[in-house]
């Protein structure tokens, strides 16, 4: 069944790892009638956390979409991993849909995950709903929590939609402050109750405040409202909803997942208050010339669509999971995607929920499905109708941070080592493995520590791939500072063919490496020039202090001999080898380390302690910029010697809210004592 744009709701569940998220999942598709019986985390039987390592661990390690179907409505719940190591998800996620869920664990009041969700949402002007679960658990304080939404988040904004009642300490239920209706726990279920006396002040300030908020959207309701006349049900939610949509209000629910508390009063307001994929502001895209066009979620448009997970099943390879922006998919249809320049023919459409899918004949405009066979599409990449070619922006996903070098076993599980990373890659854009050619390395990357020992725990138990892990070593490179002449030779003459090639050469810094002749004359035939040039940069491949590549050397061939019979190419290749090494100590090396642009987003709280933290790691602050969310962008050169650690350094400086990307700079000098070390260190490991 295809369901119109205007009657799919597509919403994020976010927040912090272990608020609830999953369990809140399961209770929304309980409560719509999906299953006999609700899962929970404990006994493993959820939809979202059908992975066996969200099984075991019990925490959601990929996110899931739990299609629920209420009301004649389709609520495509897409349950996201708190977990910051997975990060990528909700970057890429919350850029398609329209509307959130944050759940918030009302135990441990707002948490790290939920100011991070809040700040993204917010900044992509994506309406969100707050939901405090686990209100039943002892010691909890609403109203501490509410102070903290307004202090931690949005003081204005955030407004109790449901307020919390309850006789004594307990949580029995809540008032819906929208229709000033109670509903109370009876131990099994949610039953109409009557709102309690010492609840009543305070309920019906939320309610006035609510309707005030709605009066202001036009001076005929504003006059009706200051008149004293009522506001009619009817037009208190279309204006609440208005409210949402516009990011003016953000609805605060309470509630007990497990308890399935609140589940049905918030499952409505999803539907009441959350957009459709055709509200708020159309999408936009690149056409074939590159000019920005609009894209409308309707049905009549030529097909276009956005793949936002990627998911491998040993049944059926990998799964690419879409949200169709445009048009009507059917199946068999041909579609081209311009992120690599391939046709697809979508042989099998499917709807999913969690790693169930169905086959479907067809998917609309707005809603979300899965298809197989999908090779070489990755993330944010778009498939489009040939009669419309489109392309929209890719997401720009956080850059692997922390490495550790891989020591395979056998040369068996290194090829393994790179088929299998390459196939994560699809499933997860923060991995990294390549190839250190410097220093032979394999370098395996992720976001943080406890990122890259899952990718690794992966690698070893479901893939079967052996390996050892090593210190990760520094690539540096050496240059020369002031220029020197030697002469090369390569004589071997005992009779017979032999090798005769002598060269005069002058080496001098410079900004690039280059090779050049000055030789005029018969001295030395203009076929050997070659030859001295490969040599000289064969040399170059190692230096003397450390054994690393030598670069930014101007070479200049001055002079040389050779002779009629045992000149070759391979005497002047070695001559030139031999001037250069021969030259090299007087040329006054130094030595040179790789250093990295780094960009660290933090709150102005922790400002002062990164850039201090920086200073000591050698950093150099090249600016600090305010971002759109009103976090900072400090972007420094840093040495890599110096943030090996940094992922896990910078979590515990600012308390898990700050986070970075990085990329190669260029390489500088190293200090002098430290060189000296490093050198040292070096002939010592040499002379084992």
């Amino acid at each position: 069944m295809i369901y119109q744009p205007d009657k799919i709701r597509n919403i994020a569940v976010v927040g912090h790892q272990s608020t609830g998220k999953t369990s809140l999942v399961e209770a929304i598709a309980f409560k719509a009638d999906m299953m006999a019986k609700k899962g929970t985390i404990e006994e493993k039987n959820t939809i979202s956390d059908y992975l066996p390592k969200e099984k075991e661990k019990q925490c959601s390690l990929s996110s899931a979409v739990v299609p629920v179907i209420r009301n004649g409505y389709k609520l495509n719940l897409i349950d996201v991993p708190g977990n910051d190591d997975f990060i990528f998800e909700t970057i890429g996620i919350t850029k398609l849909i329209k509307g959130a869920i944050i759940v918030i664990d009302a135990s441990k009041g707002v948490q790290t995950g939920a100011i991070k969700s809040f700040n993204l949402l917010k900044k992509r002007g994506v309406p969100m709903i707050l939901f405090v679960n686990k209100m039943d658990k002892e010691n909890v304080d609403f109203n501490k929590i509410y102070a903290e939404i307004q202090e931690k988040l949005d003081a204005k904004k955030c407004v109790p939609f449901t307020y919390p009642i309850g006789r004594k300490e307990n949580f029995d239920g809540f008032v819906n402050v929208v229709e000033l209706k109670a509903r109370k726990y009876n131990g099994v279920t949610c039953e109409d109750d009557v709102i309690y006396d010492d609840k009543k002040q305070i309920v019906f300030e939320l309610h006035n405040r609510l309707c005030e908020s709605v009066a202001t959207i036009s001076d005929e309701l504003l006059e009706k409202f200051f008149s004293g006349e009522p506001l009619t049900n009817e037009e208190i939610k279309n204006g609440l909803r208005q409210g949402v949509i516009n990011g003016e209000l953000y609805p605060i629910i309470v509630g007990s997942a497990t308890k399935e508390i609140g589940i049905n009063t918030l499952s409505e307001m999803l539907i009441s208050f959350l957009p459709s994929p055709f509200d708020l502001r159309p999408y936009f895209a690149n056409d074939d010339k590159g000019e920005k066009i609009e894209v409308a979620t309707k049905e009549d448009e030529p097909v276009s669509l956005v793949v936002f997970k990627n998911t491998y099943s040993s049944y059926q390879g990998m799964i690419s999971i879409f949200k169709v922006q445009s048009g009507i998919l059917r199946t068999n249809d041909e579609l081209y995607c311009p992120n690599n320049n391939r046709t697809y023919r979508l042989n099998n459409l499917y709807t999913i929920c969690g790693e169930k899918l169905t086959p479907v004949d067809e998917i609309g405009a707005g809603d979300i499905g899965a298809a197989t066979r999908l090779d070489e599409v990755k993330l944010s990449y778009t498939l489009t109708s040939k009669d419309r070619v489109i392309t929209f922006d890719p997401v720009h996903y956080p850059t692997p941070t922390y490495f550790n070098a891989i020591v395979p076993d056998s040369k068996k599980d290194l090829d393994k080592l790179f088929q299998v990373a390459e196939r994560m890659m699809f499933e997860d854009p923060t991995i990294a493995l390549k190839k250190e050619e410097t220093t032979g390395q394999i370098l395996l990357g992720g976001l943080s520590k406890t990122h890259l020992l899952y990718i690794m725990e992966r690698l070893q138990t479901e893939f079967g791939i052996k390996f050892k892990t090593e210190p990760i070593e520094i690539s540096y490179r050496e240059t020369i500072t002031t220029s020197a002449e030697a002469e090369g030779r390569y004589v071997k003459q005992s009779g017979g063919s032999g090798y005769y090639g002598v060269v005069n050469m002058r080496f001098e810094p410079d900004d690039h490496t280059s090779f050049q002749s000055t030789v005029f004359g018969g001295h030395i035939d203009k076929s050997y020039f070659p030859a001295v040039e490969k040599g000289f940069m064969e040399a170059l491949s190692k230096g003397s202090l450390v054994g690393a590549p030598v670069i930014n050397v101007k070479a200049t061939l001055t002079d040389g001999k050779q002779h009629s019979v045992d000149s070759n190419e391979m005497a002047f290749k070695n001559a030139g080898i031999a001037a250069f090494r021969n030259a090299y100590m007087n040329c006054k090396p130094i030595l040179l380390e790789p250093y990295d642009k780094i960009i660290v987003n933090v709150t102005n709280e922790y400002l002062g302690a990164v850039l201090s933290d920086l200073a000591k790691k050698r950093g150099r602050i090249i600016s600090t910029d305010e971002g759109k969310d009103g976090s900072l962008d400090v972007v420094a050169m840093v040495p890599e010697s110096e943030i090996k650690e940094y992922a896990n350094e910078l979590k515990a400086l600012t308390k898990g809210t700050g986070f970075f990307n990085l990329e190669f700079l260029d390489y500088e000098e190293v200090p002098m004592k430290l060189a000296e070390d490093i050198i040292k260190a070096y002939k010592a490991k040499q002379d084992k």
